[in-house]
């Protein structure tokens, strides 16, 4: 069966592309071993689909190339992505840190974008398991049970080993490699921390706050969550992007406050040093940073060096985690297909012509809050419009 594209992968980015290419006149083939297209955009924000962001800069994407991916996001703006649900007539609300949600199921939105894409000519090969690709006389040619498929474009939009559970594998890692393709190790990101069993603050399951996980002097301010294991909470997660094996994160517990100045505060002087930071943390919390010969005295009584210590305790709680907890638990991965051999304005590979990348594959990962599935809409929407008719 001829096609004008081969498209290896139905989540966001192969639809997108799919759709693009589609309404531009070029047939596309997607398959995937998946029963269902999109199954991470059906679960992604909780099932309501956390399908873009308000801000969206190269400073939200995690890469060994930093600025690949500021063409693409300046071509495909959040309006487009709002545009789109539109057309689809699905709601959007906004919520903290400028996520755009669906307000109804994400589902509505797979089930949309697959009727658009059968619409603009596409066909599905789903539940469909590749005996295998090769790339003969500029066509390339994919075994599959429903006979050969053969297209002069493929596209690798397999995503990454993230959430295996949702059928994720390294295959398209994989396929790269085989057209000369340097893969950037893979690492879970998004992913809750494993804290050693001798952490002072091991134990506070459960306890959530607000404050700021530093690493690699950027830090991430938003909920924090202790677990039975360590950290999670979307501060936890986006420090995952950044963080590596042995590194130390820096934990402010009390973001945009001052602790000396609050215990200079004339209000606080008869209170116990506990009974301040009972007022301003968690009780279990609040417990665990204040030092029991400190606990019960007042704060008219603690010195300056005691004030400066407990300061550094709660402002700068230094942390090295054991590890993550890995692909299994991790929304996303860094790494992936190396930038360096991809054109940026199309994603076509400068190693082997009519081979394109799209989506997680890449090795472009988006931060918490929209950015990966965005990042799939824009790459999906590149390839899928850089192919010239005069070629077909």
């Amino acid at each position: 069966m001829r096609f004008d594209a081969l498209v290896i992968g139905a989540g966001a980015a192969g639809l997108m592309c799919a759709l693009t290419a589609g309404r531009r006149g070029f047939s596309c083939a997607l398959v995937d071993h998946s029963p269902v297209a999109g199954r991470k955009v059906r679960l992604a924000g909780g099932g309501k689909g956390n399908v873009t962001n308000r801000y969206i800069a190269s400073e939200w994407y995690v890469g060994d190339q930093p600025g690949f991916p500021d063409r693409l996001l300046r071509r495909c703006s959040t309006a487009f992505v709002l545009d789109m649900l539109a057309e689809f007539g699905i709601g959007w609300e906004e919520r903290d840190y400028g996520q755009l949600f669906c307000t109804t199921q994400a589902v509505r939105l797979v089930e949309a974008l697959v009727d658009a894409c059968r619409g603009s000519g596409a066909r599905f090969f789903m539940n469909t398991p590749l005996g295998g690709i090769r790339h003969e006389d500029g066509l390339f040619i994919a075994e599959t049970p429903q006979g050969g498929l053969e297209a002069p474009r493929l596209v690798i939009a397999t995503g990454s080993p993230a959430w295996p559970s949702c059928g994720a594998t390294d295959m398209g890692m994989r396929l790269a490699r085989r057209w000369g393709h340097r893969v950037v190790p893979v690492r879970p990101v998004l992913v809750p921390f494993v804290c050693p069993d001798t952490w002072p603050l091991h134990g506070l399951a459960g306890v959530s706050l607000p404050a700021a996980v530093e690493v690699h002097g950027r830090a991430f301010s938003s909920s924090l969550l202790f677990t039975h294991k360590g950290l999670s909470g979307p501060a936890a997660l986006q420090a995952s992007c950044l963080w590596r094996p042995g590194e130390t994160l820096h934990i402010d517990f009390l973001p945009g406050q001052s602790v000396p100045e609050i215990m200079h505060q004339p209000q606080w002087g008869k209170s116990t040093v506990l009974g301040l930071f009972k007022k301003l943390l968690p009780t279990r919390l609040a417990e665990r940073l204040v030092p029991p010969a400190l606990a019960g005295r007042h704060v008219a009584q603690t010195g300056k060096k005691e004030r400066e210590a407990l300061a550094l305790g709660v402002h700068t709680h230094a942390l090295v985690p054991t590890r993550t907890e890995g692909m299994g638990h991790a929304e996303a991965a860094a790494g992936g297909v190396d930038t360096t051999d991809i054109n940026p304005r199309t994603l076509e590979s400068r190693l082997c012509p009519g081979l394109y990348f799209a989506g997680e594959v890449l090795d472009v990962t988006g931060l918490l809050g929209g950015y990966n599935l965005h990042w799939a809409w824009a790459s999906g929407k590149a390839a899928g419009e850089s192919w010239k008719k005069e070629t077909r």
